[in-house]
């Protein structure tokens, strides 16, 4: 039978992601540097912990010069701030029970703030090595001006460059600590 078990990110198979409106689309990127931990029991997922740490200078757009200015005090600040970290303190039970809501904080810029992510069980399987594998999406949204970032260019037709709302998106795969 399954019970509590304590898993850690495999980078290798997990992505952190973002996107935010630019102009009249949207702009996606990834943070390329990260680790983390968690705890899931799925006959009880209320139980549920989860610790990540992100690396602010690893954010990844596909584009040199963008990442370049997300690196600066504009954005991520990343000499000042290396990190920003999210922390689980609650689960909720969600519409279906491979469904739930990760109550957490998420530390950018210095600045604390609750942070609530849609998260969907993928599945817990052992994989050809013997490790048991848990893995798991989840989405969310935050306003980037919440954490001081408000860097912004106001656009010939009154809009502005960049919008505030940030939707996360993450796919975590964690292996069973032994």
């Amino acid at each position: 039978p399954l019970h509590a078990a304590d898993y850690t990110i495999d980078p290798a198979h997990s992505s952190v992601g973002f996107s935010v409106h630019h102009i009249v689309s949207k702009v996606h990127g990834v943070f390329d540097q990260f680790d983390g931990t968690f705890s899931y029991d799925p006959a009880k997922p209320e139980a549920s912990k989860a610790q990540a740490t992100i690396q602010t200078a690893s954010v990844n757009t596909n584009n040199d010069k963008r990442d370049a200015h997300l690196k600066t005090p504009d954005f991520f600040n990343a000499a000042k701030y290396p990190t920003m970290t999210f922390t689980g303190t609650k689960v909720q039970a969600g519409a279906t029970s491979s469904a739930f809501k990760l109550e957490g904080t998420l530390t950018l810029l210095g600045v604390t703030k609750p942070v609530v992510l849609d998260v969907t069980v993928d599945g817990v399987a052992k994989d050809p090595w013997g490790n048991t594998r848990a893995g798991f999406e989840a989405k969310g949204t935050i306003n980037r001006k919440d954490f001081g970032m408000n860097w912004n260019k106001v656009l010939d037709n009154g809009g502005v460059m960049i919008g505030e709302d940030v939707t996360i998106d993450i796919n975590v795969e964690g292996i069973q600590k032994k």
